[in-house]
């Protein structure tokens, strides 16, 4: 891929990667903004141009994300470092093993893409939120196909019912204005993302917000079901002077870690639980229960309360599993450390 040689404010850096640079890595080692990942190396950019930097033994591919910062060390040709990370969006990986998955880094604004077809689910939205408040990141949702359907204000109305405060775009990604409706979060030092399934335009939007061409893949008219464009995750310059991460479409949004997103996008319920008469308000049966009153009076949808709860304990599984296995692997660990120990201590003896 051809890349622009930005200085190092325009490509995202700040203060905060700054402070974590000694003398010696100023005058050693080149920073530079990772745009794509490969199984053993990385393209990133630095003041001077695109850099392709091998992996050390000790950071593998998937320690690092695009949108990360590197030292790159011009000597060896490798990343020497990964710095601390500003903002990091993950999400429980698909599959049996639980462990997180990074999405992408130091992004500042998470673009939720859906469209008006049967591909819009609320369920996916709130999952996506949540991982997105977790990390700290400000979401916005971004519908498109505005133009195939009839009642595309339902899908926003929908959308925003589920996304209490946050910014609903409504658009067809291929008019001519597109880009303009991402200019206020896409400028000079800023990052934003693009999370959504295949087939609803995340291709399409990259075109427009960073004039860019590339490969676009229309959803299916029998089921509605969108092919994969995009195969990896990659950096691309906005046309506003920011940078901008496309990534593969993501059918599973699984959380992990992410407790705090949960109840942020599920705040009402939170609000309505601290005035349930007993403060370990299972909001079932209990008499006084606000949660189960706003439910009886029609403020508070019954499916959006089953949600909360299927989320949060999908979390806190995924979670405690996690902290088990390391548990047990620290006990492995400290069980060989002792068991080295002992046999040293008989050979002396």
């Amino acid at each position: 891929m051809t890349l622009p040689s930005p200085d190092l404010r325009a490509l995202g850096w700040s203060q905060f990667f700054l402070s974590q640079l000694d003398l010696q890595d100023l005058e050693t080692l080149t920073p530079a903004r990772v745009a794509e990942v490969q199984r053993d190396r990385l393209t990133a950019l630095s003041e001077g141009g695109p850099l392709s930097l091998t992996l050390p033994p000790e950071i593998g591919a998937g320690d690092v994300a695009v949108g990360d910062w590197v030292l790159a060390d011009p000597a060896t040709g490798r990343a020497a470092r990964v710095l601390e990370r500003r903002t990091e969006l993950s999400r429980r990986a698909s599959g049996r093993e639980i462990h997180a998955q990074l999405i992408a880094a130091n992004v500042d604004t998470l673009f939720v893409v859906t469209s008006c077809n049967d591909d819009f689910s609320v369920p996916r939205l709130e999952r996506a939120l949540a991982l997105a408040y977790e990390a700290d990141i400000e979401p916005v949702i971004v519908i498109t196909k505005a133009d195939l359907a009839e009642t595309a204000q339902r899908y926003a109305e929908d959308a925003r019912k589920a996304a209490r405060g946050v910014e609903v775009i409504l658009l067809n990604a291929k008019a001519a204005d597109a880009a303009s409706h991402f200019e206020p979060w896409s400028g000079p030092g800023k990052t934003v993302a693009l999370v959504g399934m295949s087939g609803t335009g995340k291709s399409t939007l990259t075109n427009a917000i960073c004039g860019t061409v590339q490969a676009t893949g229309d959803i299916r008219e029998d089921d509605a079901r969108g092919r994969h464009t995009t195969t990896a995750r990659s950096l691309h310059r906005t046309l506003a002077g920011g940078w901008l991460i496309d990534t593969p479409g993501m059918r599973e949004m699984g959380v992990m870690d992410a407790a705090e997103g949960i109840d942020a996008v599920f705040s009402e319920i939170l609000d309505l639980a601290a005035e349930c008469r007993f403060r370990d308000c299972a909001h079932e049966k209990e008499p006084g229960c606000a949660v189960q009153a706003a439910i009886a009076d029609g403020s508070l949808d019954p499916d959006r309360l089953a949600r909360w709860r299927k989320l949060k304990a999908e979390d806190r599984h995924a979670t405690e599993t996690v902290a088990e296995g390391r548990a047990r692997q620290k006990r492995f660990h400290k069980h060989i450390r002792v068991t080295q120990a002992a046999h040293r201590r008989d050979k002396g003896g």
